[in-house]
């Protein structure tokens, strides 16, 4: 069964990526594991304000995801995702990395250069995705 890694924040509840994921779900078994890196929004927010949200926004993602005929887990990981990604391939294996950003312009992770960072540092085939934008309705 092939394992994949699934990296998102603002963008987890995209129609996006849920189609990539049931695209997956096509190809053949597969499960996926969900990391969403405790980023911190605009703004000035505290840790534990940051890992609130993101819980909020995995737990959305959970149930959303819950139909799609694949067994999901999730997390919530380290503010850096490139971090996040190396904490979890410590513990468990992956076949892929599924990478979703904002577009170019309101995308923090692509100003910093996450997705090259994370195809030059591990040894798992990375996906990157773009979010047409936020998805509406997203735990904050």
């Amino acid at each position: 069964m092939r394992r994949y890694l699934v990296v998102a924040n603002q963008t987890l509840g995209g129609a996006h990526l849920r189609q990539h994921l049931a695209d997956l779900v096509a190809e053949g078994p597969c499960e996926f594991h969900l990391v969403v890196p405790a980023s911190h929004p605009s703004g000035a927010w505290s840790d534990g304000e940051a890992r609130a949200i993101a819980a909020r926004r995995l737990e959305a993602a959970l149930r959303s995801l819950q139909d799609l005929g694949a067994n999901i887990s999730g997390e919530v990981g380290d503010a850096s995702p490139v971090r996040a990604i190396a904490d979890v391939l410590l513990h468990e294996p992956f076949d892929g990395i599924v990478l979703s950003t904002l577009p170019p312009g309101p995308s923090r992770w692509l100003r910093q250069d996450v997705v090259h960072r994370v195809q030059r540092t591990f040894a798992v085939p990375c996906t990157h995705i773009i979010a047409d934008r936020e998805p509406a309705g997203m735990p904050t």
